[in-house]
């Protein structure tokens, strides 16, 4: 254990509450590529460039292009929680965590047994017709191959996924800022920090200690008490 390690390890054992908020960076371990590393999405050739696919004026008229965008790399069909979920959930259960704040849309978290979860920017799990709102699971739009459609009324299914033109929920925006604001310490984990307005959210922390484990340099390192360039995974097996 790095001597950072160990201090990270001694912070999160003398706080009260813990809050921690996380990007691709906590599932890339998992299997799941992230946006903009060298081998992430933002890297990968196709058609259309992937935030021009990913936008709300895409999906609209080009349903069948992004399903099959979305399928191939969004719906990730065997990911497992790996030893950063399993923490975090091993925390709340301690009662040391109040909230997981992510930025990622596979569920994992709560597959690792996390309840206070916050997606900022959705999750695959949840779908809705857009036309009749019937839900449907995403074992649903899997078995689609392409566009799902409503079994009801006929309409295109859409996943709850905040898409590029799309605003985020502001109740969950609101319930994020309050459990900063309410945390003695803060984690941010595999996240570059470049996604406005999630990056900004860091700017509401108060408490005594905030922490920063990402694999690369963010814009906040100058910021934060404790700065760990590794793999979260492994800086997590070590807590």
């Amino acid at each position: 254990m790095t001597a950072t390690i160990e201090q990270l390890r001694e912070a999160v054992q003398k706080a009260k509450t813990v809050v921690f908020f996380g990007g691709a960076g906590v599932s890339t371990e998992s299997g799941i590529p992230d946006f903009r590393s060298v081998d992430g999405l933002y890297n990968q050739k196709y058609d259309y460039p992937p935030e021009t696919i990913l936008s709300h004026t895409f999906f609209m008229r080009h349903p069948e292009e992004f399903y099959r965008f979305y399928h191939d790399k969004l719906l990730s069909h065997d990911a497992q929680p790996n030893a950063a979920h399993k923490k975090l959930a091993e925390w709340e259960q301690q009662g040391k965590l109040n909230a997981v704040i992510t930025q990622n849309i596979d569920g994992l978290h709560q597959a690792a047994g996390s309840k206070k979860v916050l997606e900022l920017h959705g999750s695959v799990l949840r779908n809705h017709c857009m036309q009749c709102n019937r839900f449907y699971d995403v074992e649903t739009v899997k078995a689609a191959k392409c566009v799902p459609y409503c079994e009801h009324c006929g309409g295109i299914i859409k996943p709850d996924v905040v898409l590029y033109e799309e605003s985020l929920d502001n109740d969950v925006m609101d319930e994020a800022v309050r459990c900063i604001r309410e945390a003695d310490m803060m984690i941010i984990g595999g996240t570059s920090l470049a996604v406005y307005p999630a990056a900004g959210l860091i700017h509401y922390f108060r408490g005594d200690t905030l922490a920063l484990v990402n694999r690369d340099p963010t814009p906040m390192d100058a910021r934060a008490d404790l700065v760990l360039h590794e793999k979260i995974g492994a800086v997590f097996s070590a807590l």
